[in-house]
């Protein structure tokens, strides 16, 4: 490690401006996200009216097997794995079968947004709306009552019912709680088996999308490891498809070509071993089947008779999620990370532009677009680099096809065209009322050990077991440009145990010290807030950081607040806010106790919450 520790010093020099919170309200001469803005009178004068964005007392750490949250505050369970969100649904058992589990909420929930209905003015409705959550994975051992242990075809069945997308109406009575609402006509399941989902884009019909059961390479079969989210302008639903490649296998031996291995595949997978009743998940039978996961997709949560659309425009990869802002000319913006080690940020610009009120023009914004991904300068500078066939060197010559392979394999084309590898991107957000935008980066312990993850300024730590947050703003203040500023938002560290880069950025002390930034987004008022997904053991470099957690930023100041701390085990992720801001939904995925039913079943069950205050005041203030 001591030649690690000498490259970090290296960085020092790079890094003083950017990561030092000071800096970044003070420094108008950098190259990055503060002058973009308009340099250091901008920021100082924005900086004044943003004090009193946060109003809430902040929660110390906790490593209790409870919801934490600061006075004043309250959560209900809105629903948990298991629960019947159709008509008929079965109430929750492990010994529930693969039909029960298609009527019911799935495991692990993950990113979410809420859709209000109209009311009989053509207002929104505050007190009806429909909740769109995924479910992202699934635990053997607590799926099952023989823990994984003794697979059967069904067993297989309803672990790919668990996994998707669950769309459900909710309802708020009048003392302001939040009730889904089983029998409304919008409910449904869109799981890993579902026949709802066609290919759009240029890839569509392409012969790496075609398959035995599907040669048009067009009607997609389910989607699986559904993690973050979006939720675009004209109201419908982003799922984003992560970690696909876990679902797949083959018999020992298989040979895998270099752009499967790319992303990840492998004889063994997640060790789920679906392939050996479910054939499609055959690498060796089906090696295109892969190919038709890894895309973002686009539902209509208010048509229940509608296909969601997998939208090939924005390329192929492990999504988080997906961050969609207008450009000043109407352009759909979007903005992802590929959540892997060494891995990429992107940009998709849509080819049409946004037209109010035209839903059926703007439902086809994403069939056709460029896709960008990042390059961070050491300078905080960036450019986007364009991922279009022939174009960059993109060509056959190359070993690039044609637009399709680009789209299939992007991994492969930004890494050819000197995008930046980054520490594990996960979400994007874009804040509400400025060009802001700003990216979590989780951790990453190639970071500076292996040749293909240098230390670079946007990425500076080595093993960075503590992860960072970067902002960037356009050139211009245009979302379309290809040029931007970049600074470091917040470094995660740990004060007490740590020196240097790896206590963390001036914003980050020892109360409200965190690892692992994750889950990211703005409510209406601007304040940003950040889950957690990282080491809760609350020893060695992590102690006193304690279970994961959901804190709140001024995007401006910087400073930081912890509002919740999650039970035992758990990564908070997903979050999503009532029209009038005075509901929070957040889920709570993967606990690793008995949270939250102790008393009745003994099984861990991923939840969403819903907090509010108790004097019904707007969530944060």
């Amino acid at each position: 490690m001591e030649n690690d520790q000498h490259k970090t010093v290296a960085f020092d020099s790079i890094l003083e401006k950017a990561v030092s919170r000071r800096s970044i309200i003070k420094s108008g001469g950098a190259i990055g996200a503060t002058s973009f803005l308009g340099g250091a009178s901008a920021l100082a004068s924005a900086a004044t009216q943003a004090t009193f964005l946060m109003g809430f007392e902040q929660v110390a750490a906790s490593t209790a097997d409870e919801i934490t949250l600061p006075p004043g505050y309250n959560h209900e369970i809105l629903v948990a794995w298991g629960d019947p969100i159709i008509k008929g649904g079965s109430k929750f058992s492990v010994k529930n079968d693969a039909q029960d589990q298609l009527l019911q909420f799935g495991d692990n929930t993950d990113g979410m947004s809420i859709f209000h209905l109209n009311n009989k003015n053509g207002g929104l409705d505050e007190s009806r709306a429909v909740m769109a959550v995924n479910s992202e994975y699934i635990n053997k051992e607590f799926m099952h009552t023989h823990k994984g242990e003794s697979m059967t075809a069904d067993d297989v069945k309803k672990e790919i019912f668990a996994h998707g997308v669950n769309v459900f109406e909710i309802n708020k009575n009048k003392k302001g709680t939040w009730k889904v609402n089983k029998n409304s006509p919008l409910n449904r399941r869109l799981h890993g088996d579902a026949d709802e989902f066609v290919m759009t884009g240029p890839v569509t019909g392409h012969p790496l999308l075609q398959t035995l059961a599907d040669p048009s390479g067009a009607n997609i079969r389910g989607t699986l490891n559904n993690c973050g989210n979006g939720q675009t302008p004209w109201g419908t639903y982003i799922t984003c498809e992560e970690n696909f490649n876990g679902y797949f296998g083959a018999p020992k031996g298989t040979p895998l070509s270099k752009e499967q291995l790319a992303y990840g595949l492998s004889e063994n997978g997640f060790d789920y071993n679906w392939w050996q009743t479910e054939d499609r998940f055959n690498m060796a039978k089906h090696p295109n089947e892969a190919n038709r996961f890894g895309w973002i997709v686009e539902i209509d949560p208010m048509d229940p008779s509608s296909k969601a659309k997998k939208r090939s425009a924005l390329g192929r990869f492990k999504h988080e999620n997906a961050a969609i802002t207008l450009a000043a000319n109407g352009k759909a913006v979007v903005y992802m990370g590929d959540d892997e080690r060494g891995e990429f940020i992107y940009k998709f610009v849509s080819q049409e532009s946004y037209i109010e009120g035209d839903r059926a023009h703007n439902m086809r914004l994403l069939d056709e677009g460029t896709l960008y991904a990042a390059k961070f300068n050491d300078n905080g500078s960036g450019e986007w680099l364009e991922l279009s066939f022939g174009k960059n060197g993109l060509t056959p010559t190359n070993g690039f096809k044609d637009e399709a392979y680009v789209l299939v394999y992007a991994r492969l084309a930004a890494r050819f065209v000197g995008a930046t590898t980054m520490d594990r991107p996960e979400w994007v957000a874009c804040h509400p009322s400025s060009p802001m935008v700003f990216c979590t980066l989780t951790n990453n312990k190639y970071r500076g050990e292996k040749d293909s993850q240098p230390l670079n300024a946007a990425n500076p730590r080595a093993t960075n077991p503590f992860g960072h947050i970067v902002r960037w703003v356009p050139e211009n203040r245009d979302h379309t440009s290809n040029r931007f500023g970049w600074d470091m938002f917040a470094m995660a560290g740990n004060p007490n145990t740590q020196t240097g880069l790896m206590a963390g950025s001036d914003n980050v002390n020892a109360d409200n010290m965190f690892n692992s930034p994750d889950g990211l987004a703005f409510d209406a008022d601007g304040r940003l807030w950040i889950q957690t997904d990282g080491n809760y053991q609350n020893e060695g470099i992590f102690a006193g950081q304690g279970n994961n957690q959901m804190l709140c930023a001024d995007p401006v100041t910087g400073h930081i607040r912890r509002f919740l701390v999650g039970p035992k085990q758990c990564e908070v992720t997903g979050i999503s806010f009532s029209n009038d801001q005075r509901t929070v939904f957040v889920g709570i995925q993967h606990p690793g106790t008995d949270w939250p039913n102790a008393d009745k079943d003994g099984v861990p069950r991923s939840a969403v919450v819903a907090i509010r205050k108790d004097d019904g005041g707007i969530i944060g203030s």
